[in-house]
This record gives C-alpha cells, sequence and structure tokens, in this order.
C-alpha cells in the first residue's frame, strides 16, 4: 500500500506508550484515525495533539479485551468511514516477575490483552478488508517474541505467537490485496516500559527512539514487510546465532548483564506489588 492518505486506520493502544508516536507517523501520511484504548480523558489529550485541517482524527473508548466492546469498536469504525483500510494492533501489557510469582489473573490478562485480543480483533475486521480487495495490519511484537528472557516468561510467549501468527495469516491472505506485517521493537527510551521504570538498557541491547516504531509501521505498510526489527545494533548475526545453537546466545545475554537486568526488575517489581494495599 503505497499510498496511505485519505485511508482510514483503526490503533488500538492510542492512548500511551507508543500509541501517540505510532498515530502521529500515520497522521503525518494523510491517514484518518481512529484511536481506541480504555481512558476516554486520555484518548482526547492525544486527539487533541494530532488533529489536523487534513485529516479526521476520533476516539473510541474501549477495552478490547472485552467480545462486545470490540464489535462495538468495529462497528462504529466501518458506520463513521464506511470502511478500514489499516489496523495497527498496538494494545499490549508487560510485567517483568519471576514466572512462579505470577498469579493465575496475571498470566491471563497477558495473553488475552496480547494475543487473544489481537487475533480477535483481526478476525473481525478481515472480511471487510477481503471485500474491499486491500488492506492491512500491523501488529507490534517485539523482540522478546524472538528470545525469550528470564523473568519475561509468559509476555515473551504472547510475543512469539503473534509472530508465528503474522507468518500464517500472510500466507492466507496473499492474492486477496490484504496483507500483514510484524514490528518488533528492542528496548524503547522515553516511552517504553523501562523509561517509566527509568532504567536504562543493557549496552548489548540497545536503545531505540519512540518514534522509529511509528516508522517501522509506516515501512511495513508501503513495502508490504513481513517484519520489521526496531533496534539500532545490529541483531543479525545474533539471531543467526541464537538459530544455529540457542544456549550459546543465552550464555552471551547472561554474561554481558541482560538477565541479571531482568532479575533486578522482577525483584523491584514484587516488592512493589508487596507494598500495594491489598483489595478487599
Amino acid at each position: 500500500m503505497k499510498n496511505l492518505e485519505g485511508k482510514t486506520v483503526l490503533l488500538t493502544g492510542g492512548s500511551m506508550g507508543l500509541g501517540p508516536y505510532i498515530a502521529e507517523s500515520l497522521v503525518h501520511e494523510g491517514v484518518n484515525i481512529i484511536l481506541s484504548a480504555r481512558s476516554l480523558e486520555k484518548l482526547e489529550k492525544v486527539a487533541d495533539q494530532l488533529k489536523k485541517a487534513s485529516v479526521e482524527v476520533s476516539v473510541f473508548p474501549a477495552d478490547i479485551n472485552d467480545g462486545e466492546a470490540r464489535k462495538n469498536l468495529v462497528e462504529f469504525v466501518i458506520k463513521k468511514h464506511q470502511r478500514i483500510d489499516l489496523l495497527i494492533n498496538n494494545a499490549g501489557v508487560e510485567w517483568v516477575s519471576s514466572f512462579v510469582d505470577l498469579g493465575h489473573a496475571d498470566i491471563d490478562q497477558l495473553i488475552q490483552t496480547n494475543l487473544l485480543s489481537p487475533l480477535q480483533l483481526t478476525r473481525m475486521v478481515l472480511p471487510e478488508m477481503i471485500r474491499q480487495g486491500s488492506g492491512h495490519v500491523v501488529t507490534i511484537s517485539s523482540l522478546g517474541g524472538k528470545k525469550g528472557q528470564p523473568y519475561s516468561a509468559s509476555y515473551a510467549a504472547t510475543k512469539a505467537g503473534l509472530i508465528a501468527w503474522n507468518s500464517s495469516i500472510r500466507a492466507e491472505l496473499r492474492d486477496t490485496g490484504v496483507s500483514a506485517s510484524v514490528v518488533c521493537p528492542g528496548f524503547i527510551s522515553e516511552a517504553g516500559m523501562f523509561a517509566v521504570y527509568n532504567k536504562k538498557a543493557p549496552k548489548i541491547s540497545g536503545e531505540s527512539k519512540p518514534e522509529e516504531v511509528g516508522k517501522a509501521v509506516i515501512k511495513a505498510i508501503r513495502n508490504d514487510l513481513q517484519e520489521v526489527i526496531v533496534n539500532p545494533n545490529s541483531i543479525l548475526p545474533m539471531m543467526l546465532l541464537d538459530a544455529i545453537h540457542p544456549p550459546i546466545m543465552t550464555s552471551i545475554f547472561r554474561k554481558t548483564g541482560l538477565h541479571e537486568f531482568y532479575r533486578q526488575q522482577a525483584e523491584d517489581n514484587l516488592k512493589q506489588r508487596q507494598l500495594e494495599p491489598k483489595q478487599k
């Protein structure tokens, strides 16, 4: 999809984190955008920053984990614009923790938000895209889905699932005029999770600006790429080495402090949770 001007895009997770940066990149391309997230107040704040004379910015508060909310969201977009050209599955959650310290609800939330909801939302918009003979789905995964790190097991499982799922539906959609891409960011400064924690990523991982994720989304759509990685370091050699002999890269990550980095954050998160007041 070379020309994005005038297209209609639905962006989930549009109120915070990477969402506003992805939205900014899309608006610069002249698309009409519908921002969705749970908080109406936060959505309206982002919308006010994006509104330009040449594009239409709308908001629709919805919890994408709720099936009825997803249905209402898609119906809103179709009613307002008569079509959906682009879906950006951006909404997601992450919690760094020892796997055994996660509760049933924690694991369920990670899987529901990061994996099941994007699949269900995509399933709802694809028939319309196929009917109109054009469309593109971009899903935000993570480098964590390429190589699972300790204290991030459930998150890694969901992001790896997105990568494999994208590969499958992309092949299914061949010759329909509709396509799919996955964007895999590494550590992101300013808007990433560890920016919230006020921690700098280990040198071996590097950090990217959040604007780079927005650019990656546009690149994926324009060039119909199956996968775009966002990372300042050249990770292809590491990926190849990991594919040939995974224990080598695991050892490298451990020796360069990446595993310790995650362990410390998991410990901090556990302490924080223990200090939180218990719900009655």
